[in-house]
């Protein structure tokens, strides 16, 4: 029996606004209120440099 595949997000660069890591987000990460997107500060090698990344739309 196939199982069911979990959804992966995108997450693009504040900076360049490149998309470089794709994701899968945890049901157990639990959020700001207000705050709907996951937001992580990650390595862009565009930029060269840490940077925020926030997800994106699928």
């Amino acid at each position: 029996m196939a199982t069911k595949r979990k959804a992966y997000t995108k997450m693009m660069c504040a900076e360049c606004k490149k998309v470089n890591y794709f994701a899968h987000k945890s049901k157990m990460v639990k959020m700001k209120e207000g705050e709907q997107k996951l937001e992580l500060k990650k390595f862009c090698r565009h930029c060269k440099k840490h940077t925020p990344h926030k997800e994106t739309k699928k």
